[in-house]
């Protein structure tokens, strides 16, 4: 059983690329992050405070894969919702065991598992066969965003989504519980000027070296 860990910034590809890995190896897939935007969703519906520690670990605890699926989060007010609910330590806490349970016990008919998000290689799966921390230009991952919720329908400047990012990065980077940062024997990848398939030649040509080796 092969666990894959993808760490990186918002809008840096992590999860395009941990979704092409998987396909490829015939692993499981999680997005980490999915996790926390459904939490935040929960929150936003049920007028609950974003900055409710208690309140949104509640809701954290009561969450299925299921609610996993609903296309409103891939939306912008939930996906910034969603990087306030995270840095509540007993969000986190609740969500810890069912992030550990897809990696250490992945359905039929996978012998793996992918997971991409912020502490992954860090605090979820420190033990992860391979584990990549994923990157780009501010600048970039801003015009990606910008293209992707213009894609949604939304209405928002570009302007807008590079404060936004710079925003949601300081408050991944500086929170108390579990920062994003790269494990010390993460590899780097820098998607700045890479295609979508040459990041995922780049990681596979990784992956395989640890795998093979």
């Amino acid at each position: 059983m092969t666990i894959i860990a993808i760490d990186g910034t918002f809008s840096s590809g992590k999860g395009t690329l941990a979704k092409k890995l998987a396909a490829h190896y015939g692993f499981g897939y999680l997005d980490s992050g999915k996790l926390y935007r459904a939490v935040a969703h929960k929150a936003l519906t049920d007028h609950i405070a974003l900055d409710d520690n208690v309140a949104c670990a509640k809701l954290a605890q009561t969450l299925i894969s299921s609610d996993l699926n609903d296309p409103i989060l891939k939306s912008g007010p939930v996906g910034e919702a969603a990087s306030k609910v995270a840095v509540h330590p007993d969000v986190r806490a609740a969500l810890l065991t069912f992030q550990q349970d897809f990696a250490n016990k992945p359905a039929k008919p996978f012998k793996g598992a992918v997971l991409d998000g912020r502490d992954i290689g860090t605090v979820i799966c420190p033990n992860a066969d391979v584990k990549l921390y994923v990157d780009a230009d501010p600048n970039i991952r801003a015009e990606r965003r910008y293209k992707e919720l213009l894609g949604y329908g939304e209405s928002i400047t570009y302007a807008e989504v590079l404060a936004q990012l710079s925003e949601r990065d300081t408050r991944d980077m500086t929170r108390a519980k579990s920062p994003l940062k790269p494990a010390n024997d993460a590899h780097l990848l820098d998607t700045s000027n890479l295609s979508i398939e040459a990041a995922f030649e780049a990681a596979k040509m990784v992956v395989d070296a640890v795998l093979n080796g």
